[in-house]
């Protein structure tokens, strides 16, 4: 790292680039000082907190300010590794050298960088780079591609591919005026009005690795996009996904702006959540998925009935042959108490002047 006595502070930034290094003792103010210098990097990182900074939204913003109907983002995606640490490192070399070629007079620079050159100067062009595994949403809408796996998402292949793509905004200048005339009748309509207030279009880069090469696409991209009056369509417009925040603190240290992103209101947040629970309420697989809840839940409570049923049919012959066994205990008990409970019959006693009475022939 270059360091060549202790102590010494070491800020490593973008891959390639020499770290920087600062001998000596350190306080507090000189510390903080150097963090604030040194707390961004060369190729900026595509972040949900560094969106609307970078002109990288589709929400309006854009660094050449309100006024600019049109303005363009480089973007770089892929998964943390050494393919996306040596892109990063050859997208830094273009940013320097369209920022060298910014400062110098347009006729001695090679006309194909000039118009990149010019709108990197003005602002209406950011580079930046994006983490595909994090951001595999927002990654998976600009690369809709069959080999996008190998550049957004979880890895599930050896080799990552990063990939380079420009986005072409365009703000509507009657956005303003624009109005809804027919209000949503239910809360299960507000998606109708969800659209980003930008229109885009992206294009991918499929050439080689070279800083020239990727400085003549992006100028020609860039031509083209301001030369053709491409129709504004506000019908075919979509809800670009939003960045996932890389916010790794804890929720009890946050602050009061912590607590809510500054790219996503309130309001954004409840309309997102009513719009996810009406995606769901009209896939066609809930349907089936409920009819098979539906299915399990009932069968598990014939189950349990049967199961009853058996335990009380098996219960019952053991009560009928304790039942038998006791029947003819019972019966005598029966028998006795009833013998003792009869009155005495004239028959059980005889008379004192009794006596036996002869009978004739006849009987």
């Amino acid at each position: 790292f270059g360091v060549e006595s202790a102590p010494a502070v070491v800020f490593l930034k973008d891959p390639g680039l020499k770290p920087l290094v600062y001998h000596g003792s350190v306080n507090d103010s000189w510390f903080l000082d150097v963090l604030e210098q040194n707390k961004q990097q060369e190729l900026p990182q595509l972040r949900s907190l560094t969106s609307e900074e970078l002109g990288c939204d589709a929400r309006g913003y854009s660094r050449a300010g309100r006024d600019t109907l049109t303005w363009y983002c480089a973007i770089l995606a892929g998964r943390l590794g050494p393919e996306l640490d040596s892109m990063r490192e050859t997208m830094r070399r273009v940013q320097e050298t369209l920022s060298k070629s910014s400062e110098l007079k347009a006729a001695s620079e090679d006309e194909h960088s000039i118009t990149a050159a010019v709108a990197l100067k003005s602002k209406r062009l950011t580079l930046s780079w994006l983490d595909g595994e994090t951001q595999k949403n927002y990654c998976f809408f600009y690369l809709n591609i069959e080999s996008s796996y190998e550049t957004c998402g979880p890895r599930r292949v050896p080799t990552d591919v990063p990939r380079l793509f420009i986005i072409r905004y365009e703000r509507n200048a009657t956005e303003d005026t624009f109005k809804v005339d027919k209000k949503a009748k239910s809360i299960w309509e507000f998606h109708q009005q969800e659209v980003d207030p930008a229109a885009q279009l992206s294009v991918a880069y499929n050439g080689s690795a070279e800083v020239s090469q990727i400085i003549q696409w992006m100028s020609n991209i860039i031509e083209d996009g301001d030369s053709r009056k491409l129709p504004f369509y506000v019908s075919t417009r979509v809800k670009t996904p939003e960045l996932v925040p890389e916010d790794a603190e804890p929720f009890w240290s946050r602050g009061p702006q912590g607590l809510l992103s500054k790219s996503m209101g309130t309001k954004q947040k409840i309309q997102r959540t009513i719009i996810r629970i009406y995606d769901y309420l009209g896939d066609p697989r809930i349907g089936p998925a409920l009819l098979l809840g539906a299915l399990m839940s009932f069968g598990s409570i014939w189950l349990m009935r049967t199961q009853q049923n058996r335990s009380v049919q098996s219960s019952q012959p053991s009560q009928a042959d304790n039942d038998d066994k006791l029947k003819p205990r019972e019966r005598r008990r029966e028998r006795n108490a009833s013998k003792r409970n009869l009155p005495p019959s004239i028959t059980d006693f005889e008379p004192k002047d009794s006596y036996q009475m002869p009978l004739s022939d006849s009987d």
